[in-house]
C-alpha cells in the first residue's frame, strides 16, 4: 500500500530505465514504484523487481504486449497508483506512443532515461545535435537509402534482425556508393554488463557473436583524396565528390551524369560551360574525358567555387575558370577571356529565371554547339522547349529513369530514383 505521504493524482507514471534498474533509478522514481498499487514491467525485469521490492511488493503486470497492457490499465480504477517501467526514453521508439494512442497523453506522466541514441554517441564521444536517426523495426529497409542520399553528418540506425540487421545497413551503404564516406560503429547491449561498442572497417567481417538487437552509427568522414590514376574513365561514384554541408545530396547523380556526358557529344577541344554546377561533377568528369576542353564552372551558392576547386584537385583536372556569382549577370557584364562563346553548355541553374538565362546562352552558343538541360518537371520542359525551337535548334527530349538495387533480408529489390527529363538543343552550322 502507498504510504500516507504519497497521494495518487490519477496519473500513470511511465518510467524509463537503464540496465541497473530499479536500483539505479533516482530516489523519487524509486518511491513511485514502492508506493504503487500495480507496476507494469517487461517479464525480463520482474525478477529483479521482486528481489528489490521484497515480499511486500505491489501487483506486477507484464508490459510485453502494449495492447493488452493498455486494456488492463483502462480497467483499473482512477484511484489506483500505477507505474509502467520501460527502457530508455518511453517516447523514443518505445512503449510511450502506444500508451498515448490508447489511453490519452493526459493520463500519462513520463520520466525518461537516456536513449540508445544518447548512449551510443556518448560511448564514441561525439556530439549528436546534428544526428539523424531511423528505426528499421518492422519497416522496409529501403527507407535508409534516401536518408543516405541526403548525406547526414551522423545517422543512428535501430536495426531489425528480421530485416538483416547490421549487415543490411552495410549493404545499403555500399550500394549507395558511400561506404568510403562513413565510419560504421556497432553498439550492442548499451547500458548492460555485456555492452560492446566497436568500429568496423569496410573489409572487416561482422563478429560471429553479434547481438541481434543493436544500434548502428554511421558517422560521415572526410574521404581521402582518390588517386586519379585509379579512377574509372567515367561514371564516378557519387561519394567521391565533396558536397555542400548545408545541401548534402544536392548533386547530379551518377546515372544522370553518365547520360549527360554521352548526350553532350564532347569535342576534343573547345569551351564547356557548366552553369549551376553544384559540386562540379558534370564539368569535372567531362575534363577527365576531354582534358583539352576549357571548362567554365559557375555556382551561385556560397562556398560553391571553393567546393568545385577542391573536387577538381581530387580528380586531377583543371578548370579554366571557377566562379561564384549570379550566372545571368556574369554573361551580361563580363565573361572570362577566351570563354565568351561555348561549344557545349550544361544548364543546371537559373531557377525561375531559367528561360531568360537560356535566351542569353543561345545568343552566344557557337554554330554546331549543344545545350543540355536536365529538368525535373513537365512545366519546365513546356517553358524551355519552345525557346530552342524559336532559335531553330534541333531539339531532342528524353526521360531517364534509373533504379538502384537495395538489399532485402532475402534478396535485392530495385529502388527508383527521381526521373529526370533531358532537353537537348543542337545549333546548326550556317
Amino acid at each position: 500500500m502507498a504510504p500516507a505521504c504519497h497521494q495518487n493524482d490519477g496519473m500513470i507514471d511511465v518510467i524509463g530505465t537503464d540496465a541497473g534498474a530499479p536500483g539505479s533509478l533516482p530516489a523519487a522514481q524509486q518511491e513511485l514504484i514502492r508506493a504503487a498499487d500495480r507496476v507494469a514491467a517487461p517479464k525480463r525485469l520482474q525478477t529483479a523487481l521482486r528481489q528489490w521490492l521484497g515480499s511486500d511488493h505491489p501487483e506486477l503486470i507484464s508490459s510485453d504486449d502494449p495492447r493488452a497492457l493498455a486494456t488492463c490499465l483502462k480497467a483499473l480504477p482512477s484511484t489506483a497508483a500505477v507505474v509502467v517501467l520501460a527502457s530508455g526514453d518511453p517516447l523514443w521508439f518505445g512503449i510511450g506512443r502506444s500508451l498515448s494512442d490508447r489511453l490519452g497523453g493526459e493520463r500519462l506522466r513520463f520520466h525518461p532515461a537516456p536513449t540508445a541514441l544518447q548512449l551510443a554517441f556518448a560511448r564514441i564521444g561525439r556530439p549528436w545535435q546534428d544526428a539523424s536517426w531511423v528505426s528499421l523495426h518492422g519497416r522496409d529497409p529501403d527507407v535508409l537509402a534516401p536518408l543516405l542520399q541526403k548525406r547526414p553528418a551522423a545517422l543512428a540506425v535501430l536495426t531489425d534482425p528480421q530485416q538483416g540487421g547490421a549487415e543490411t545497413v552495410r549493404r545499403i551503404l555500399r550500394s549507395s556508393g558511400l561506404e568510403a564516406s562513413y565510419s560504421l560503429w556497432l553498439c550492442e547491449n548499451l547500458g548492460h554488463a555485456s555492452e560492446r561498442v566497436q568500429q568496423l572497417n569496410g573489409g572487416d567481417p561482422f563478429p560471429q557473436d553479434l547481438a541481434p538487437l543493436l544500434t548502428v552509427l554511421l558517422i560521415a568522414e572526410p574521404s581521402a583524396p582518390p588517386s586519379p590514376d585509379h579512377l574509372p574513365l567515367f561514371g564516378l561514384e557519387d561519394g567521391l565528390f565533396l558536397q555542400q554541408e548545408d545541401h548534402p545530396g544536392l548533386m547530379t547523380k551518377r546515372e544522370v551524369r553518365i547520360q549527360l556526358l554521352a548526350d553532350l557529344d564532347l569535342p576534343q577541344t573547345g569551351v564547356l560551360w557548366d552553369l549551376g554546377a553544384g559540386t562540379g561533377s558534370v564539368g569535372l568528369e567531362a575534363l577527365r574525358l576531354r582534358p583539352d576542353l576549357k571548362l567554365l564552372a559557375v555556382e551561385q551558392r556560397a562556398g560553391g567555387a571553393q567546393l568545385i576547386k577542391a573536387n577538381a584537385q581530387r580528380l586531377g583536372v583543371n578548370a579554366a575558370a571557377v566562379l561564384e556569382t549570379e550566372i545571368s549577370a556574369l554573361i551580361t557584364h563580363g565573361l572570362p577571356a577566351g570563354l565568351e562563346q561555348p561549344d557545349r553548355v550544361v544548364l543546371g541553374g537559373g531557377g525561375r529565371h531559367r528561360a531568360a538565362l537560356l535566351k542569353q546562352v543561345l545568343t552566344l552558343l557557337k554554330p554546331g554547339g549543344v545545350v543540355l538541360i536536365p529538368l525535373a518537371t513537365l512545366e519546365a520542359l513546356a517553358e524551355l522547349r519552345p525557346l530552342l525551337e524559336l532559335h531553330e535548334l534541333t531539339v531532342q527530349v528524353s526521360q531517364l529513369q534509373a533504379w538502384r538495387g537495395q538489399p532485402l533480408s532475402d534478396g535485392t529489390r530495385l529502388a527508383p530514383m527521381n526521373p529526370t527529363l533531358l532537353l537537348k538543343g543542337t545549333k546548326s552550322h550556317p
